[in-house]
């Protein structure tokens, strides 16, 4: 065809190159994530059996050093064993901030190697809120279930929560994004994640548990963060009706 329509070998270099081109950037097509551009806005992460390769990695724009945060999200699981939450991994530490479902009802944050439980309701199928929040200066850890706050408690000096890691929802993490265990694996629902980089007022956490603060984080905002889903997670609609939109709805 080439010889017919009288390219020169020059030409035909340059066409070899734009075949290449479009056949990579064909493959790229293929190959990218369904989820790289979608959004979890009323939807809910379905994990239904325990795997060790079932996960959804949040990706935000931003992953900074942290003096403080606030992590929120709404989680129901019937689970009787010990699992994970909310898991953060960086090249310094496995357990960068680490979310810990123990049993009979703790509930335990790890900030690298430091530790700090609480005794709280035992998880059940009922969806609640919970919200984890830390301040460096202080070295008070608060946790919220809908909306109300448990006493705070000194976690051993942690100086900085170290940015550039990887945030995995339904595994915890032995290194950046690997070394899954089967029996740490989390088995339920799980939605409306969101981060801070501050520690939120009690006005704004009662908000937050109830739906109505719209902004999300400004690390993680459930309703614009992408995502990368791995092995049998369902991501659905979970039909919720937050806080003043439900009113909105019954009105017209």
């Amino acid at each position: 065809l080439t010889q017919v329509i009288g390219f020169t070998s020059g030409q035909e270099s340059q066409l070899d190159t734009m075949k290449t081109f479009i056949l990579f950037v064909l493959v790229a097509c293929v190959y990218q994530p369904v989820s790289a551009n979608a959004v979890l806005a009323g939807k809910s992460l379905i994990f239904p059996k325990k795997t060790s390769d079932s996960y959804v990695e949040l990706k935000p724009a931003k992953c900074p050093d942290l003096s403080a945060f606030t992590v929120c999200l709404r989680a129901a699981s019937e689970l009787d064993r010990e699992y994970v939450l909310f898991s953060y991994a960086t090249s310094y530490h496995n357990n960068e901030l680490l979310i810990w479902q123990g049993k009979n009802g703790i509930l335990v944050l790890y900030l690298g190697q430091n530790t700090v439980g609480f005794s709280l309701p035992i998880m059940n199928a009922l969806l609640r809120h919970i919200c984890v929040t830390w301040e460096a200066r202080s070295s008070l850890v608060t946790v919220w279930v809908n909306g109300e706050r448990t006493l705070q408690r000194q976690i051993k000096s942690t100086t900085v929560v170290h940015g550039g890691g990887a945030i995995i929802l339904g595994q915890e993490q032995d290194t950046v994004r690997g070394r899954f265990d089967l029996d740490q694996s989390f088995v339920g629902e799980i939605t409306d994640v969101n981060m801070w980089s501050y520690a939120l007022k009690a006005c704004a956490v009662k908000a937050v548990s109830q739906g109505v603060h719209s902004a999300g984080g400004n690390i993680i905002s459930w309703a614009s963060v992408r995502y990368i889903a791995n092995g049998s997670v369902n991501i659905k609609n979970n039909n919720d009706c937050p806080g003043q939109n439900c009113f909105r709805s019954i009105v017209g």
